[in-house]
């Protein structure tokens, strides 16, 4: 059973869910298993689905990924942050807080989520030409959002996460994948929502993102 939401609504409340995911109740594999089939309906590059996607459900199992997630989180340090970076953090620092709480919230609880889902895909664009590095991407972003969508749909919550980024290889280890010829592309944690009143979210303004025919350089954001 899917939740009565139009494609607008859900496209425009699909949130990434920290704090309200619900850590006692069990996801069916059944409800898994359509949100991934409906993932595989995404397009990709060339027609090439080199998708794939590892679900950890298993309570042993899920401790040790969990494990793995805490620990990469603070070597994940990020780029510089520029002067748009300070201002969307500085303008939205009301949100951003509850971005981090949220993120505190998961890490402390990451062990109890009841499903984690790892998408991947087949290539690794280490040290890759932009060029590779978008057909890459390109084919594994939209399987995965629409994963999510379909997630949402049905009372679930997800967040997209890096957190295996700077511990790849020992996820990958752990998990059985060929590090050498398979990229895991994130970490979602998954499971149902507590409640399904997700709102749309305060976003930047249309006008300082969209750029008609050509590139105009933007002001560092609204004043108010």
């Amino acid at each position: 059973m899917t939740l009565d939401l139009t494609p607008d609504q859900l496209l425009s409340t699909t949130r990434a869910v920290r704090k309200r995911l619900d850590l006692d109740r069990p996801v069916p594999r059944s409800l898994i298993e359509e949100c991934v089939d409906l993932a595989t309906q995404a397009p990709t590059g060339r027609n090439r689905q080199r998708w794939h996607f590892i679900v950890v459900t298993d309570e042993a199992r899920r401790r040790t990924v969990a494990d793995i997630f805490r620990r990469a989180l603070p070597l994940a340090g990020g780029h510089p942050l520029t002067e748009r970076d300070v201002w969307r953090m500085n303008y939205y620092a009301d949100s951003t807080e509850l971005v981090f709480d949220g993120l505190r919230h998961l890490t402390a609880n990451i062990h109890r989520v009841p499903a984690f889902v790892i998408p991947a895909v087949e290539g690794r664009t280490d040290r890759a030409p932009v060029a590779v590095q978008a057909g890459a991407w390109g084919s594994i972003l939209p399987a995965v959002w629409s994963f999510m969508l379909a997630a949402r749909a049905r009372g679930l919550g997800t967040t997209w996460t890096t957190a295996q980024g700077p511990l790849e290889r020992e996820l990958a280890e752990a998990l059985g994948v060929p590090y050498d010829d398979i990229m895991l592309a994130a970490f979602i944690p998954l499971a149902y929502t507590l409640g399904t009143d997700f709102r749309p979210a305060r976003r930047i303004p249309r006008e300082h993102v969209l750029h008609w025919d050509r590139w105009e350089q933007r002001s560092t954001g609204p004043t108010a």
